[in-house]
């Protein structure tokens, strides 16, 4: 992994870490629905970012090695896999 690209996921984890505790607290302390609604909604997007950042690193990095050595078919195989997956969301 590229290591500026890392340190951003890391850091980006950590934060996610956090408002799940965070969330995990609203809920024992039953606060107001919508407020763990927008809780949970910020961690979605915080992961989200994460899985931006993780596909720009492999597309920058495994796929054009892929390519380059041939392996076309596999980084498009990976590549439709996690497109399939994130339009079930």
């Amino acid at each position: 992994m590229k290591p500026e690209i890392k340190k951003q996921v890391v850091r980006r984890l950590k934060i996610a870490e956090g408002q799940i505790r965070g969330l995990q607290r609203m809920v024992d302390k039953e606060e107001y629905c919508i407020d763990i609604i927008t809780q949970s909604l910020a961690i979605k997007q915080a992961l989200s970012s994460v899985e931006d950042l993780l596909l720009e690193n492999h597309l920058s990095s495994h796929v054009i090695n892929q390519i380059k050595s041939g392996k076309e078919g596999k980084a498009i195989k990976e590549i439709m896999t996690v497109y399939k997956i994130s339009k079930k969301k």
